[in-house]
Parts: structure tokens; sequence; C-alpha cells
């Protein structure tokens, strides 16, 4: 007898394991802050406590759920109040709930015709947001291009950059299999994808150039300029620029109207990055990040860092969407339907590098829904004016410096003391449990970063930080 029925969780079980885990999950948020903001294992120290073997016989969910305690001490804890370090990874509860929606669904998004919802909501609430951010009306579906949601910016920057390279070179390689002299360029602040980006599409390292900053640590427009003249006399192709809305460093914006004039000079396409930036145009004090945004050819942002969706969802545009799906499109035999041969519909599996695609938009929807256009700015005005409150406060102790501008919500700053006693002082600090901070370099010395935006900070809670701060300076002092 077919016994198989009796395999799966019942629909009563998920019911009451449902409530468990939303309980457990209520409850881990409710006690956030006991735990050790950065994990304190060390290597192997959680797959030690784990099973040698996997079980032979299924578990009851009680016991798999109840594992949890002795998986904790290696999670570091991204949503607490007093995570500082790298760029938010904010979530909410609209967006856990949205995001529950959709892996409960189970469906698979890859054309229209697989759930006409799932690309039809994306769209609209792509849509959405250009009016939103005020951004170039030509990234509207009803326009020449369209929006789409990729897993990171890294994937929506490798997407732009594969169809520039399919415009620069006319879709043709070369006999020795790549895309012949054609040339990239960003500024030295941009991020690391960008660099990868241009070894996955095959273009070679050799054909990234990285051009110098300011004293605000933003792209040198007339350097990019003399660089393309460089390699136009030298017989390469330049390709494809990317102008950073934001750096991770130092959130520095690179001069995209000057850089986009140069790339409408020479026929060049423009990549807009603004991964964690991007929401503050949600606000219209802080429209200037995107100052020239209208030479754009492509732009990306990532609402599960500063828009309060859980990751991953990143937004990308294109201004033409014809080149994008004519870089990406293949259709085999069975993809092929009715509604694609029709031209009425969107297939987003032509606008990315998978076939398959996850529902993203269904909790991008709810959190839009939930917060609303005044909550999700609120929520932005908060963060950068607490980050102002701080700098204040580094500002009036003159053992501290800051090295950069501080147009949003993050500060670099640094001890007066030297490499060393910075490098010590965040190891220090990260090792109390009592926050996490990153580092980066800029002008060659150690810098302090202090990013603010995770759902539940506070300027109490920004307060204790910067106490802790000064508090463990004093310490290392007297050692």
């Amino acid at each position: 007898m077919n016994k198989s029925s009796n395999l799966h969780m019942t629909t009563e079980e998920f019911r009451k394991q449902g409530h468990a885990v939303v309980d457990w999950i209520a409850d881990y948020y409710d006690k956030i802050e006991t735990y050790p903001v950065l994990s304190q294992v060390q290597p192997g120290d959680i797959r030690s406590k784990l099973p040698k073997s996997a079980p032979q016989k299924g578990r009851p969910y009680e016991e798999i759920l109840n594992d949890m305690n002795q998986l904790m001490p290696g999670i570091t804890h991204w949503q607490s109040p007093n995570f500082h370090a790298y760029f938010p990874c904010a979530t909410s509860g609209p967006a856990i709930l949205g995001d529950l929606i959709s892996t409960g669904l189970g469906i698979q998004g890859m054309i229209w015709a697989t759930s006409p919802t799932c690309t039809e909501v994306e769209t609209h609430v792509l849509d959405w947001l250009v009016d939103m951010m005020d951004l170039s009306q030509k990234f509207k579906s009803t326009s020449t291009g369209g929006g789409v949601l990729q897993d990171t910016a890294s994937s929506s920057s490798l997407v732009a950059l594969i169809a520039a390279r399919e415009k620069a070179s006319n879709g043709r390689i070369n006999k020795n299999g790549h895309t012949g002299r054609l040339t990239v360029y960003t500024s030295s602040q941009a991020h690391s994808s960008i660099e990868k980006a241009v070894k996955i599409t095959g273009m070679g390292k050799n054909s990234l150039r990285l051009i110098d900053v300011d004293e605000r640590f933003a792209m040198r427009s007339d350097l990019l300029h003399r660089q393309i003249e460089q390699d136009i006399a030298d017989g390469f192709t330049p390709a494809f620029v990317c102008a950073t809305a934001g750096t991770t460093s130092s959130t520095a914006f690179d001069p995209i109207a000057e850089i986009g004039k140069i790339c409408a000079e020479f026929g060049i396409w423009l990549h807009v990055d603004a991964a964690m930036a991007g929401p503050a145009a949600l606000c219209p004090e802080y429209r200037f990040i995107h100052e020239g945004i209208e030479f754009a050819d492509s732009y990306t942002f990532n609402p599960h860092k500063w828009m309060l969706t859980n990751f991953d969802c990143s937004v990308f545009y294109v201004a033409d969407r014809k080149i994008l799906i004519d870089s990406l499109s293949i259709l085999p035999e069975y993809l092929k339907n009715k509604a694609t041969e029709s031209g009425a519909v969107f297939d987003y599996r032509d606008w990315g590098i998978p076939l398959g695609r996850r529902f993203r938009a269904m909790k991008l929807w709810h959190v839009i829904n939930y917060y609303g256009v005044e909550g999700l700015q609120q929520y932005i005005r908060e963060n950068i004016s607490h980050t102002q409150e701080l700098k204040e406060w580094i500002e009036t102790d003159d053992r501290f410096e800051i090295v950069a501008p501080v147009p949003l919500n993050l500060i670099c700053f640094r001890h007066k003391s030297g490499d060393d006693f910075n490098e010590r002082l965040l190891n220090e600090l990260n090792a109390s449990g009592n926050i996490y901070l990153t580092h980066t370099k800029l002008n060659g010395q150690y810098v302090i970063r202090f990013s603010i935006g995770q759902a539940n900070t506070t300027l109490e809670h920004i307060k204790k930080s910067w106490t802790l701060i000064q508090d463990t300076v004093v310490k290392l002092e007297q050692e």
C-alpha cells in the first residue's frame, strides 16, 4: 500500500509548527540585544556540535526547532540595533511576512506564464519606485526601459556590463574567443563587484581602468576623460563606465552629471551603482544623490540594505530594455508559449542570469504598502539625523577625527593615535559583543566605519555605543 501521504507534514501540523516558528522569531527579536552582536565562536565550533551523520529516520519538528539553541552562538546578529558594520541589511516584520508568503506559494517566476502575478507585481512595484524616488521616466515599463529585481547589486552590475559588452561589440567575438579590446572604467573606490563582473564577462581584468579620486573620494571626471581618450588612441573601445552613488568605504558620490556627459560624448554605456544610498532619494531633500541620473543607461540600488526589505532584493533599471533582453534572451522549445509569442508580456528570465526566479517582489510589495512613502521617509530621515548627532559627538572629542564627508548614514573616523591603535580599538570593541564595527582604508590610513540603519536602532543605542567607544579608548590608553 502506498503510504506516501503519511510522509509529509500535514496542514494541521504545519499550522501548529508555523505558529511556533513565528513565536520563535518574535522572541528572538525581543531578546536580540542579549546576544553578542558579532559571533564569538572559533572556526569549526558549530560543526563540532552537529551530528556526524544525517538521521536515518525523520525527527519531530519540535526537536529540529530546538536545535537552534546550539546554532545561535554562530549567528552574527545583523538585525541587532548595535550592528554598525558594513552597511545595513535591515529587515522588518512586513518584509518577513511577505517573504513567508512567497516561500509558501513556492512559485517559479521565470516567465509571465508560470505565474502572471509574480511578473506583473514586480513590474508595477518597480514603476512605483521610479515615481517614489523621482527617477528618470525612461526607467518605467511604459517607456523604452523598465525595472527588474536581481538578487544583489553585484548581479545588477554584471548584467549591465553584459548588455554594454554586447552593444559595444555588436555581439561578435574575435578569433581568440573574446570580445576584443573593450575597456571598462570605474573609480578606485568602487565596489569590488565591478572587477568581478569584468572577469565573469570574459573581458579580462586588464580591460579594467580604475580612475583616481579627489579629496572627497569621488571619481575625478577629468582623469576619466583623459583615460578614455588615451585608450581610443591606443586602439581600444571604451564600453562601460560605472559611477558610484555612495561608495562602500565612505559613501562618496561620483559626479554623475559630469561623467554622464563624457559617456554621451564617446557613446559609452553609463551604469550607476547606488546599492546602499539609493533609498535616500525617497526623501526630496536627498535627491542630490541622483544628480545626472538622466544620463544613465542602467541603475541599481538595494532595498535589502536601507529600505527595510530583507535580503535578497536588488532593484535594477535599464533605459533600453531591448538591448538587455537581446543580450540575455534564448528561447528553447520547452519555454515557448502564446503569451511570450504575443510580445505583450515581460519574461524576466531574459533580464538576468538565472532562468529560475523567486517572487522577490512580494516582500517589497508588503513593505511599501505597510509603511507607505511617508513611513519610509521617516525611517531614512531618522537614520540620517542620528548619524549627524553622532558626528557632532565625535567632533567634540579631540582624540578623534572624521576623515570623510558624512552625507547620509555612515561615519568614517579614527583615533589620532595611529593605525595600530585604531585596529586594537576596533578588535576590542567587537570582542566585547556589545557592538559590531568594520574598517576600511582611506588615504592609506586605517579608518573605523560606523554605519546606521538597522530597523530598531534608536538614538539611545547610538549614544551607548559612542560611550562604549570612549570608555574602551580609556582602557587601551591605560594598558
